[in-house]
């Protein structure tokens, strides 16, 4: 519960205390005879609260409803019922929308994650069908947050009912580049292959060049691996058998590249061609075990229970194949 606005504003006038309000009876909040926790609201938030009570009762659809909405969610930005009155007392008084999104603009400013004035922002847009300011709404707020997730939301949301695809994939290319483990920019790029560009076969090479390239820059980065994996889910040669994606992490593994994502990306893919029955030197079922144990005693020991998980579904898979060729590389963890 928000109560920002306090008892501090000397301009201040009680609505109890307002003439134009004198025939409405306030309505306080009731809580019942054994409340079991009472919130301390001051006096101001009880004024304005006891009078929306009041007139969301008797349903008046006002100009001086809605100055008393604007008053109620500065006190709660984040009360459901008051926006959704507001929104009636909007449609039913013909109020100017663009006016209602300066507005909505100014309260995102002061609370960016609230869920509530996004889902407001979005009703207001859609009733215009005019989405000329989101993205520079948005992008403003993820200058701020590049992780905030009611942004993100509302951008893809206008972006998607809107079609503004044209520009989107250098502002993600343009975040990606400031912080490479920004998850949340690497979410958009798969949202914006995923309904726009598509999953064409020279799409698929082009991402996971892409991909490449920035883990290369950080191999640790977790957001990068995650997008690889997504990128090769539409790849019908799977995890296991891109051969640019098996070279570039060979390459990594004999430079002693040990990232835990490195290594549980070597797992999968073993387990993919395990399950395909297509095992090579580089995927097999010895190799598997000797990664799980690895990532589960040294590179990974936070999830050590997944990994001795794996490492004995890999052994019984181990009873019913045959070894390797003894002139298999050397895969052992160092």
């Amino acid at each position: 519960m928000v109560d920002s606005a306090g008892d501090s504003d000397v301009s201040w006038v009680m609505y109890r205390d307002r003439p134009e309000w004198k025939d409405l009876i306030p309505c306080p909040e009731n809580d019942g005879p054994n409340p079991v926790v009472v919130i301390a609201h001051s006096e101001k938030f009880e004024d304005v609260y006891d009078y929306f009570r009041a007139i969301l009762r008797k349903n008046e659809m006002s100009e001086r409803a809605l100055h008393l909405t604007t008053d109620a969610l500065e006190l709660n930005p984040a009360n459901y019922t008051v926006w959704q009155y507001r929104r009636d007392l909007l449609r039913e008084l013909n109020i100017d929308l663009r006016m209602e999104l300066d507005y909505v603009e100014n309260v995102i400013k002061q609370s960016s994650k609230n869920y509530q004035v996004w889902h407001h922002r979005r009703v207001v847009v859609d009733w215009l069908q005019d989405p000329s300011r989101e993205l520079e709404l948005t992008g403003d707020a993820l200058i701020q947050d590049p992780k905030n997730y009611h942004a993100w939301q509302h951008r893809q949301w206008a972006i998607k009912t809107f079609f503004l695809y044209d520009k989107e994939m250098s502002f993600v290319e343009e975040l990606i580049n400031e912080d490479v483990r920004n998850n949340s920019a690497w979410n958009q790029r798969y949202f914006l292959m995923n309904n726009h560009d598509g999953w064409s076969d020279l799409n698929v090479q082009r991402e996971i060049c892409y991909t490449l390239g920035k883990i290369k820059f950080v191999k640790n980065n977790e957001s990068a691996w995650n997008y690889l994996r997504g990128v090769l889910f539409h790849d019908k040669r799977g995890l296991s058998g891109n051969a640019v994606v098996t070279n570039f992490c060979e390459e990594l593994y004999k430079n002693k590249c040990r990232s835990p994502y490195l290594l549980a990306f070597i797992v999968d893919a073993c387990d993919e061609a395990i399950k395909k029955d297509d095992t090579s030197c580089f995927h097999n079922v010895d190799r598997a075990i000797d990664l799980c144990q690895a990532l589960a005693g040294k590179y990974d020991k936070f999830r050590s229970k997944y990994w001795n998980y794996m490492c004995e579904r890999f052994k019984k898979y181990q009873i019913s194949m045959k070894p390797c060729s003894e002139n298999n590389v050397d895969n052992n963890v160092t």
